[in-house]
């Protein structure tokens, strides 16, 4: 495993001005900044769920890669889950590096939400495969084989999904909100 690095930012004015008036007259910063609440929460992404969200993240774009462009309306369907999927699992991503959920005081359960938008992208994605893997099972000749790969890897992030739900579920029943 790699050193951990740690950075020091001290918030003296460097300029040379005694005074904050001073400072912004000479067009310097000032050390206060809007941004305060801003941590990166990466000890989130060595936990189950934060080890789900990165595959799913990455079976996300292999699915899109392989079932790219849609020949036909089976693919269609497939790449409308695998996207809005893929769009939700990144804004839970950016909810959870960010550490937006300490930060904001908003009557939501987070753990209730995210577990029904992973519930439902987990249907979404079972039909999605079969969808997909049923529309390029019989066909032949260009982008079969990408294109059952797509299904392939679809039916894998189904199965990560699923497992995203499983321990949400865990999680939401312990909280017993």
């Amino acid at each position: 495993m790699m050193a951990e690095t740690v950075v020091t930012v001290e918030g003296q004015n460097r300029v040379g001005s005694a005074t904050p008036a001073a400072a912004a007259a000479t067009g310097a910063a000032k050390p206060e900044s809007n941004l305060n609440w801003l941590k990166f929460n990466t000890q989130y992404f060595i936990t189950i769920p934060g080890i789900l969200k990165i595959v799913q993240v990455v079976f996300g774009i292999i699915c899109m890669a392989c079932a790219s462009p849609a020949l036909i309306g089976g693919t269609h369907f497939f790449l409308f889950v695998v996207v809005t999927s893929f769009i939700a699992t990144i804004l839970w991503t950016f909810v959870y590096l960010l550490g937006i959920r300490e930060v904001l005081n908003l009557a939501i359960n987070w753990i209730l939400t995210e577990l029904i938008n992973t519930g439902i992208a987990t249907l979404l994605y079972f039909i999605a495969f079969i969808v997909q893997l049923a529309s390029w099972g019989q066909r032949y000749g260009s982008g079969r084989g990408s294109n059952i790969a797509a299904g392939v890897f679809g039916l894998f992030n189904f199965l990560a999904y699923m497992a995203g739900t499983y321990f949400l579920y865990v999680e939401h029943r312990s909280a017993g909100v």
